[in-house]
């Protein structure tokens, strides 16, 4: 997203987290723009009863829990590492100088705010309304396609576990280990050592 070294210039530091370790919880004040240089992040809330539900996963060179930044809200949802993880943390004055310098980055930052919010009006839309098959291939297709811009058939390797796709998308991760075996005898995908590409 944003270059590593324009990152440091501005005085971002380098933290490393442990796998499961947390970056920020749930209703937290935002004071900082977090960059990923190695690892993976999850976001993340729990239902009433516990159940997980993923927001979004992110990984190398992606950011991940800025909208709060820009409008002074608490965070909607906790970031938590899925792996040992390195991260780059800019305060929010900092970002802020960074953007109004280079105005060719601001409008990086709008483009992939507004790619999340389109991510998540499809998202919505898929949960309340079509089958489990057409969901998964939708938010795969998503991936593949608007994130990643990968071309080609089976050329996409899907990085969610099957538990991470049945927590986005609303599913029992039973269901989705089912309709991916399901989509692989149909060609849709194909299975190679337990990940899924498209």
């Amino acid at each position: 997203m944003i270059p590593e070294e324009l990152l440091l210039k501005y005085n971002a530091e380098t933290k490393d987290f442990k796998k499961e370790e947390s970056i920020f919880s749930e209703k937290q004040t935002a004071h900082y723009y977090y960059q990923i240089v190695n690892g993976a992040v999850k976001m993340n809330n729990f239902n009433d009863d516990g159940k997980e539900f993923i927001q979004g996963v992110f990984y190398k060179n992606q950011s991940f829990g800025e909208p709060p930044l820009f409008i002074d809200v608490k965070y909607p949802a906790n970031a938590v590492t899925i792996s040992d993880s390195t991260i780059l943390a800019l305060s929010k004055k900092d970002l802020f100088k960074l953007l109004q310098d280079n105005p060719e980055i601001h409008l990086k930052i709008t483009q992939s705010l507004a790619k999340r919010l389109y991510y998540k009006a499809i998202i919505a839309s898929e949960i309340s309304s079509q089958e489990p098959a057409h969901r998964i291939l939708r938010f795969i297709d998503y991936l593949k396609e608007d994130v990643y811009k990968v071309t080609g058939k089976h050329s996409f390797k899907v990085e969610y576990t099957r538990q991470q796709i049945a927590d986005i998308l609303g599913l029992r991760v039973e269901t989705v280990i089912r309709v991916i075996k399901l989509l692989e005898k149909n060609g849709d995908v194909e299975i190679n050592k337990r990940k899924v590409y498209r």
